[in-house]
């Protein structure tokens, strides 16, 4: 409990400065995919599980380094990324399953 008080521990754990700034820089060249992504014709028919994708790659670095749950219990972390990877199923089954992926809406 010591620790805690003087904040040694905690303040050991968290990355510098540079790591946010490196994790900032990675999140804007996945958006700058992402708008590529949307103008490119050949892309057109696989767009949705490739934007799926990138968006949940995005959350995923948002959540763990500027919410600090890389630092924290691991149950915080399924907490967020559980249910994020159930609804990226489910959305990806349902589009599946209403013929978006071949083109041939039911």
């Amino acid at each position: 409990m010591e620790e805690l008080a003087t904040g040694t521990s905690q303040e050991s754990k968290h990355p510098s400065n540079r790591v946010y700034i490196g994790i900032a820089a990675i999140l804007a060249v996945i958006t700058a995919i992402e708008v590529m992504v949307f103008y490119v014709d050949a892309l057109r028919p696989a767009i949705v599980p490739i934007l799926l994708v990138l968006s949940a790659t995005k959350f995923a670095l948002v959540v763990m380094f500027f919410m600090h749950l890389r630092f924290d219990s691991r149950v915080f972390s399924a907490v967020f990324l559980g249910p994020l990877l159930v609804i990226v199923a489910l959305i990806t089954a349902m589009l599946a399953l209403y013929g978006v992926f071949t083109g041939n809406p039911a």
